[in-house]
């Protein structure tokens, strides 16, 4: 986390996807307050990973522009059929609607053109982090642990780590994330990498 702030810091403007203008940070970053942050835990209770909690105390901006964070600044989380429903429209949320118990506390993340990317609050990795999903409904709807947290996802998307996706699902086989990717599939698919509908 501290080099992907640095990489940021460095070049604020610049855009977190290379396929469309997203900036890391509009203006200046803007950290949440160390008080508040000490304090803040999900809706459920379960705590904040480590590199969420080092990116907030960087910048809320980019998050705010993703919806994470309602009028009182608590965390407002969605629902998985909530969200594919707010961002993809109706029929696509009833697909998932199967889905939504186990995946209770989502937040939408850069990423994807047709697809998502998702970060889910539920069971830790042995990094207490929580793993940030794909989500695509360009053939079948589907779902799939894309990064074992939101370090990953930030370090890719910061293009500090080389990574290759063939498949939303490539770091399953991963030499270093395999071990994260795999505590997260058994919390989550049942030792699967994804659920595809019929879920």
């Amino acid at each position: 986390m501290e080099r992907v702030i640095e990489a940021v810091r460095r070049d604020p403007g610049a855009s977190a996807l290379p396929y469309q203008h997203v900036p890391w940070v509009t203006g200046d970053p803007r950290p949440m307050a160390a008080d508040v942050l000490a304090e803040k835990v999900f809706p459920s209770g379960r705590p904040l990973p480590p590199s969420l909690r080092a990116w907030l105390a960087f910048d809320v901006g980019l998050l705010e522009r993703y919806g994470w964070f309602g009028p009182d600044g608590g965390f407002a989380a969605r629902r998985l059929d909530e969200l594919v429903r707010d961002e993809l429209g109706e029929p696509w949320a009833e697909c998932y609607a199967p889905l939504a118990e186990r995946f209770e506390e989502c937040f939408l993340l850069p990423g994807g053109s047709d697809s998502r990317r998702i970060l889910t609050v539920g069971a830790p990795d042995s990094e207490g982090e929580y793993p940030v999903l794909a989500l695509d409904v360009d053939d079948l709807p589907f779902v799939g642990l894309m990064y074992p947290g939101f370090d990953v996802y930030l370090a890719d998307t910061a293009g500090l780590i080389r990574t290759e996706f063939p498949t939303y699902t490539a770091l399953f086989d991963h030499a270093v994330y395999s071990r994260r990717m795999r505590q997260h599939a058994r919390s989550w698919f049942a030792g699967e990498a994804y659920a595809e509908f019929p879920f």
